[in-house]
């Protein structure tokens, strides 16, 4: 038998009325379990409350696919709680040591809210803080689902500019080898200083950084029009050479001088050298264009972050969900065309920049899953009285009528197990209300419109 002092030393049960505590063990059933004994399983109906006396537990459970455990220590009270909601019971429950604990009946919840208030009072405390770590749990596993989604979208982003960037550097060092081969061979050629100023001329011309490539066709037509010169003049083996200057949208009509102005084999060198300059001045167009991408991906990832900038401060909500857009460019270039419609005048908001950046990317993660990663998405900023109204809409399926009241529901998805936590648009709200904004949605099938209303930093203006 129980004595009272030993329920006394639970924390939800500390200084009641003796007579309370023994109304509440005469209504309870002590266990005793021993290792690997199980008191309640996953998805028997919720029915009772427990009373961790002694020993060791832990309780398993799964959510959206994902299994969880945690510790139940003596003191602990868990199970069902008063006014809990609760069905069917979320996880299951084992003795890790030797342990006792008491058993108490929901049927009895109505007579313990009489008889013990204080108690259900606690119970009622102890249930709230229960939710809150709850929603904190699912709220860090939403953020790194989410975390994970965009490091694995930046990742491929950053990766094939610095693969370009790797292949043309390893190029340039062969094509390097070949300039110095053919500077040494123009070395030996006793050239006037006429002949030299030409070779340096074309080769300076035909390197120049702003040189549009052409088309392919175009490109197709110039490599045949330049191998057939080469050829004409005995040059056969040199075809490779074409491509190269093709590519930088070179005439056969300028290479005629170096035939008309030097010997064959002469000639041959300085188009040699020519060509391989031409190939280091695109490859090192290549370079500077992957090396400005992945600067400017980084430059991104610390603009969404707020990385180096106050936590609170004046945000142009363009700018905002401009950065956005290209943390998520990943996922829009497979199939989703995104059109803009921005008021020039700049939008302040004074807010957590990079939670205003969690919402824009929630909403539009949620339009590009919508759309299976093919439509149309639509972005619209207005001034609207003292507010800055943020448009986020896209061409899917819509959001039915029967969901579209619980879409701001933490927990709530549409989404398969395992695929969504259900707390993406309640994060939203959550930030929006945070910022003294609102937030609305419209949906019919081919237009969904997310609406959000942000107070502007300086109103008066």
């Amino acid at each position: 038998m129980i004595d009272k002092s030993e329920l006394l030393r639970v924390p939800a049960f500390a200084d009641l009325p003796e007579d309370q505590i023994a109304w509440f063990l005469s209504q309870s059933q002590e266990e005793i379990l021993k290792p690997g004994d199980t008191y309640i399983r996953q998805g028997d109906p919720a029915e009772n409350m427990f009373v961790i006396l002694e020993g060791e537990f832990q309780v398993r459970g799964e959510i959206n696919g994902e299994t969880f455990a945690f510790p139940v220590k003596p003191g602990d009270v868990t199970g069902v709680l008063p006014f809990s909601r609760m069905k069917k019971t979320p996880v299951t429950g084992r003795a890790v040591s030797d342990g006792r604990l008491l058993r108490f009946p929901s049927a009895q919840f109505p007579q313990l809210v009489q008889k013990m208030p204080e108690l259900a009072t606690r119970l009622v405390g102890l249930m709230s803080d229960r939710i809150r770590e709850t929603t904190r749990i699912e709220q860090q596993r939403d953020r790194l689902a989410s975390l994970g989604k965009l490091s694995a979208g930046l990742a491929h982003e950053l990766n094939n500019p610095a693969s370009a960037a790797k292949r043309a550097t390893s190029q340039l060092r062969d094509i390097l080898k070949k300039i110095k081969s053919a500077s040494l061979e123009l070395g030996r050629r006793d050239l006037t200083s006429l002949q030299k100023a030409e070779i340096e001329r074309m080769e300076a011309s035909f390197t120049q950084p702003e040189v549009v490539p052409p088309d392919a066709l175009t490109i197709s037509d110039l490599e045949d029009q330049i191998d057939s010169l080469l050829r004409s003049h005995g040059q056969n083996d040199l075809w490779m050479l074409a491509a190269a200057l093709a590519r930088r949208n070179i005439k056969p009509e300028a290479l005629e001088s170096l035939f008309a102005s030097l010997e064959a084999d002469t000639a041959r060198a300085a188009l040699v050298r020519i060509a391989a300059s031409v190939e280091v001045a695109t490859l090192l167009h290549e370079i500077e264009s992957s090396t400005s991408r992945i600067s400017d991906l980084v430059g991104a990832i610390k603009e969404y972050t707020y990385m180096d900038q106050a936590a609170i401060q004046n945000v142009d909500v363009v700018k905002s969900l401009e950065t956005t857009l290209t943390i998520l460019n990943h996922k829009l270039k497979q199939g989703v065309a995104v059109q803009r419609d921005y008021q020039r005048v700049p939008l302040l908001v004074n807010s957590f920049g990079s939670e205003l950046n969690q919402v824009w990317t929630n909403i539009i993660d949620n339009a590009i899953d919508a759309m299976s990663g093919q439509g149309e998405l639509r972005v619209r900023t207005y001034r609207e009285d003292a507010c800055v109204v943020v448009e986020i809409g896209d061409n899917g399926p819509g959001i039915s009528a029967e969901v579209q009241p619980h879409i701001f529901e933490p927990f709530f998805t549409t989404k398969r197990v395992g695929e969504g936590t259900g707390l993406g648009l309640d994060t939203v709200q959550r930030i929006v209300k945070k910022h003294r904004g609102t937030i609305q949605v419209s949906s019919k099938p081919g237009d969904t419109r997310f609406r959000v209303w942000l107070p502007l930093a300086d109103a008066s203006t």
